[in-house]
């Protein structure tokens, strides 16, 4: 194991599949010369050249409907899209094109495309730069979409996305770039639909997504001083969703707390909790909790920004309720 930044394992992941395959591609927005808007396509360029790392105009529908084209030609691109929020510019593409070609050729075309981009608020980077959109693409059958938490969890599933022949929404999130963890040496992929336990408990379970674990973490240090054993479920995967995980968990603990820093309103914490109410009902001390951001946009302002947004205090305080 050695210490790096996320960002830096999202750039050992690519230059790892760019070395072993060479129909991998990188495209995007200043995704070569400068290597990012958040450095984790450093070096790549000079490396590989102009024609595998493209830096592209400022039209995400033309170079994501562009990488659609060389997914189903036999090329793997990796697209990277600033801001989730700029996912609305190419919407129909990923939505009408990436999602349903595979289905509507019968299984004959194969879509082996990831698309990369950063969500998440804690920037002040205000409304059209901060959201989590999380939700909007797991609705859409066809897409697997993966939430990495930690820098570990980033290089291992990324890996997986790029060898994976179905389209896939790869999201970072944006506040965590620039932290260091540990990370193996060496080859290593991580599964696809398979939960990680971060942290085993026995009085309730926090089911988090993407940094959401680290503040759950967080506040099951302060919980622990209060006596409380809180178990936290990585998902890494909304689609697939490692539904079994979560259940066996909530059968040992009795509560359930869903954790995602998408609006609250239609999210993830909804779909997770009616996901598994059938094979827990039975088993719940109280019924289901979600936590999220609250259903405004995000406001510049960090005065107002951060209150509506999860944290680990608040994390803290909504176990406590439940408990």
């Amino acid at each position: 194991m050695r210490e790096i930044t996320y960002a830096q394992a999202i750039c050992e992941a690519l230059d790892e599949e760019m070395a072993r395959d060479e129909n991998v591609i990188l495209l995007g927005e200043d995704v070569g010369i400068i290597g990012g808007n958040f450095k984790t396509s450093v070096g790549l360029y000079k490396k590989y050249g102009e024609w595998r790392v493209k830096d592209t105009p400022i039209s995400e529908s033309g170079f994501t409907g562009l990488a659609l084209g060389a997914a189903i030609t036999g090329l793997r691109p990796v697209v990277e899209i600033m801001f989730s929020d700029f996912m609305a510019v190419c919407f129909d593409q990923i939505i009408n094109q990436i999602a349903k070609i595979r289905y509507m050729s019968g299984g004959q075309v194969k879509v082996p495309l990831t698309i990369r981009t950063p969500i998440g608020g804690g920037r002040s980077s205000a409304a059209q730069h901060s959201q989590s959109l999380q939700a909007l693409v797991a609705h859409i059958p066809g897409l697997k979409v993966v939430l990495p938490s930690t820098a570990e969890e980033a290089k291992g599933l990324l890996k997986t996305a790029i060898r994976e022949d179905n389209p896939v929404v790869f999201m970072e999130h944006k506040m965590e770039y620039n932290k260091k963890y540990l990370v193996p040496e060496g080859e290593y992929t991580i599964p696809f639909g398979k939960a990680r336990i971060a942290r085993e408990g026995s009085d309730i379970t926090i089911v988090a997504t993407s940094s959401m674990v680290m503040k759950s973490l967080d506040a099951a240090k302060e919980l622990e001083k209060d006596g409380i054993e809180t178990e936290i479920i990585d998902i890494r995967t909304i689609v697939p969703l490692d539904k079994e995980t979560i259940v066996k968990s909530v059968i040992k603990t009795g509560k359930l707390l869903i954790v995602d820093e998408g609006h609250i309103r239609c999210g993830i914490g909804a779909e997770i909790a009616m996901s598994v109410l059938d094979d827990v009902f039975y088993d719940l001390d109280l019924p289901i909790q979600r936590m999220g951001t609250e259903n405004v946009p995000l406001p510049f302002s960090p005065a107002l920004e951060f209150p509506l947004i999860p944290d680990a205090k608040k994390i803290y305080q909504k176990v406590k309720q439940m408990m």
